[in-house]
């Protein structure tokens, strides 16, 4: 239970500036979540579509929205952690850990989501799809680029990415990214295998997805041996925590933007909840499910009955905000629970699937998924945009492709173009981006390296952004 390696405040490249003490100004995880916060890429989540697409004048949620709601939930978590279960857990219960372990976790809920490519979840399996679609040209024999490198690109994740993102891409001026310490970089590490060592079946929730690209594989290692993580594979402690904030977030929250979407009622919710429960329900997880019933349908009479009451409709969104209150509550305690009670096997590494899964929240949890399963993700509006952002993202893959490989010398990296529109394409292309693929101490393939390029752009872009560049590019076509 070693949390001063845990929460190591240290930075790859020692801070310019002051280091805080215990007793002055920001600690170093209060400055990460600033850091993050004023950076470009959590700016650009206000235009990525989190479920629902994006209208104008809309409450639906962005991918921001959601991610600042994760980090308020991963705040308050990390206080009720130090307050209520320190001792437990082998932590000091003071002022400096509460604000530590809050602002880290507030910090990486923040920027879970930092590495999703536009269009929700459809885009990064469309990056996946053009990758597997043009394999066989992108990764010939020739290119030098191995089996295992070639799994970052058909397996690509936008964890992975994440981690790219503020620890190489978005620049200040050296190699660092945005120089984050030890101790939110390694909980920023959802996975702890390369794509090629991912698997879905594997019983290590840690294991089952990428959570970086090979390129970034050595400060990786770093980072597990400044945070006393080794031997590689093992998660933070503390990962376990965002992971849960960010399920019994967006479970709640996205079945709320279904009925504020008109895509179904409160009604609809409560019978779905009540209908799951059965004669083998654990008493504990029927318990906390029915608390969250009495709590809304509670709040829902009350707000009927007011001497100025809603109307329908407006009842069935107030009842649903309360309802997400109660949700989130319920599942934040019992996540809590699940990691106080496992937190021998969690510190240890030994710990096997998630905190919900593990704690009285499953049923709640499952519950929210499948109705969501059910009723969001089928719809029309969901569909389309799915459809639209695999064509424009593999269009746009396409031609940013043909303009990074026509390059006068193809072994290089260097900047010429050899025809006028593959130079202005590859000028749209982020500066930072092509700094990073141009670098001449790079060390993988070449081919690795525009393939990874084509990436970072693509993957950094706005929903607009996307739809105004392939507008943009398709000018020039004869």
């Amino acid at each position: 239970m070693n949390w001063d390696s845990w929460l190591n405040p240290e930075r790859r490249r020692p801070s310019i500036g002051k280091v805080y003490a215990r007793s002055e100004g920001r600690t170093e995880f209060e400055r990460d979540f600033d850091r993050l916060l004023f950076s470009t890429p959590v700016r650009r989540m206000a235009d990525k579509t989190q479920v629902f697409p994006l209208e104008r004048h809309d409450a639906i949620h962005t991918r921001l929205t959601h991610s600042h709601e994760v980090s308020a939930v991963a705040r308050g978590v990390g206080t009720d952690l130090v307050i209520r279960y320190g001792e437990t857990v082998g932590m000091p219960s003071d002022v400096f850990h509460m604000r530590n372990v809050s602002a880290l976790l507030a910090a990486v809920g923040l920027v879970h989501d930092i590495g999703n490519p536009p269009f929700g979840h459809q885009g990064e399996a469309a990056i996946r799809e053009w990758f597997r679609n043009n394999r066989k040209k992108i990764f010939e024999k020739s290119s030098g680029v191995s089996d295992a490198l070639q799994q970052d690109f058909l397996r690509f994740d936008g964890n992975a990415q994440a981690f790219r993102l503020v620890t190489t891409l978005q620049l200040q001026g050296d190699r660092f990214g945005l120089n984050l310490t030890y101790g939110t970089l390694a909980t920023l590490l959802k996975y702890t295998v390369p794509a090629h060592e991912a698997n879905e079946e594997n019983p290590s929730a840690g294991s089952q997805k990428p959570g970086y690209f090979q390129s970034e594989e050595e400060i990786v290692r770093e980072v597990w041996q400044k945070t006393g993580l080794e031997p590689p594979g093992r998660r933070h402690p503390l990962a376990y925590l965002v992971e849960a904030c960010d399920d019994m977030t967006y479970s709640a929250i996205d079945v709320e933007d279904t009925v504020k979407k008109d895509l179904a009622s409160y009604a609809d919710v409560r019978e779905h909840l009540e209908s799951q429960m059965g004669p083998t329900t654990p008493a504990s997880q029927r318990q906390l499910v029915e608390d969250v019933i009495t709590f809304s349908r509670t709040q829902r009479r009350e707000i009927a009955t007011a001497d100025n009451p809603p109307s329908p409709a407006e009842l069935d969104d107030l009842s649903m905000q309360v309802f997400r209150v109660g949700a989130i509550s319920g599942m934040a305690r019992a996540a809590l629970e699940s990691f106080a009670t496992n937190f021998k096997a969690i510190s240890e590494g030994t710990f096997d699937g998630d905190l919900l899964d593990a704690s009285d929240a499953r049923l709640l949890r499952k519950s929210l998924k499948d109705f969501l399963k059910q009723v969001a993700f089928p719809h029309r509006s969901v569909l389309e945009i799915e459809l639209q952002g695999t064509q424009v993202i593999q269009e746009l893959m396409t031609r940013l492709w043909d303009a990074i490989v026509d390059r006068e010398d193809p072994e290089t990296s260097e900047p010429n173009r050899t025809v006028p529109l593959s130079a202005y394409t590859y000028s749209r292309i982020s500066e930072n981006y092509r700094r990073v693929f141009e670098d001449p101490k790079a060390t993988l393939p070449v081919r690795y390296r525009e393939a990874q390029l084509v990436v970072d752009m693509v993957a950094g872009m706005t929903d607009s952004f996307a739809l105004s560049l392939l507008e943009d590019l398709r000018r020039f076509d004869r």
